[in-house]
């Protein structure tokens, strides 16, 4: 599916005024964002803007403290009262993270990781969460290391169980955050590669990056956050390429610089 393609389906994901604190900091001040069907936004930004909080807040691994957030059109979860456990439960169903540092459960083998949670959550089959786990570890590669334990493969190889991990739970929204920042830079080819595979098969993404010649190649959108608020939002080539804002080009300048 095309970027122009894309750009004319409706939104499988809307955030609305998201705001969280922890404590006096305020780390989300009223976020905005919208993530059309099979489409890929990524959030970039300097260290401690608030792009992973945000990942956190749609898994409900945070719960906010204001806003709302729809998946699908079906769901809705409002957060500027108090937020039952069925909702956030509901809301942590549509998507799926995957982490900075893999979260594998280290006593487990890769097929065991890969089964948990359709098995223990989605209560599937066992026999079907086995094959179907199977079948994408293939496709990553990793078909023959099944009854490996995490601490026998690489950083690359278990980054690609984590995202087989997320994509075994069915979700409708996969979460990315800073997916290849622990990696050797020679292993970070291979985890991109997967989710650039996952952006042309029509996967709706949302993803925490540093890589902003990844970002560039397989975001629809590119949101720029600073201080927890979004300060440009617009197509990879204008806010990477001739950002508007001065704050936006100095950190597009900064991370250039670096890599």
């Amino acid at each position: 599916m095309s970027h122009t393609e894309k750009s004319h389906t409706e939104p499988l994901l809307t955030v609305s005024g998201l705001r969280k604190s922890f404590g006096d900091r305020e780390v989300l001040r009223s976020i905005d964002l919208e993530v059309r069907r099979g489409g890929v936004v990524a959030l970039v930004g300097p260290s401690g803007s608030g792009k992973t909080t945000v990942l956190r807040c749609l898994n409900s691994l945070e719960v906010p403290d204001g806003g709302r957030i729809t998946v699908g059109g079906a769901l809705t979860v409002d957060f500027d009262g108090r937020t039952d456990k069925r909702a956030l439960d509901a809301l942590r169903d549509r998507s799926a993270m995957v982490f900075q540092h893999y979260n594998l459960f280290p006593h487990m083998t890769v097929l065991e990781n890969v089964t948990e949670g359709p098995v223990q959550v989605r209560k599937r089959p066992r026999a079907e969460a086995v094959a179907e786990a199977e079948r994408l570890l293939a496709r990553v590669g990793l078909g023959e290391r099944g009854d490996a334990y995490p601490h026998e493969l690489s950083g690359g190889q278990q980054q690609r169980v984590g995202i087989v991990r997320a994509l075994a739970m069915r979700p409708q929204v996969l979460l990315f955050d800073e997916p290849t920042s622990a990696l050797d830079p020679e292993l970070v080819g291979d985890v991109l590669s997967v989710i650039k595979e996952l952006s042309d098969e029509g996967w709706t993404m949302v993803i925490v990056t540093h890589e902003l010649a990844f970002a560039r190649e397989v975001a629809d959108e590119v949101v720029f956050m600073d201080q927890g608020v979004v300060v440009e939002r617009g197509a990879p080539e204008v806010v990477l390429g001739s950002p508007t804002r001065e704050r936006t080009r100095q950190f597009v300048r900064r991370l250039q610089q670096r890599f």
